[in-house]
């Protein structure tokens, strides 16, 4: 489980940081956060 969280959360900040690149700075900053938040080193909402 703590995999598929990781790869989730590595999933989502990319998608954050392409979104940003691509200009849409606040879709991009929430998929950032909430990449962080899911991940096993963030605050996991699964736990």
């Amino acid at each position: 489980m703590a995999f598929i969280l990781w790869l989730i959360a590595v999933v989502l900040v990319i998608w954050g940081i392409v979104t940003l690149i691509r200009g849409q700075a606040l879709l991009g900053i929430v998929l950032i956060i909430v990449g962080l938040l899911v991940g096993p080193g963030g605050v996991s909402i699964f736990t």
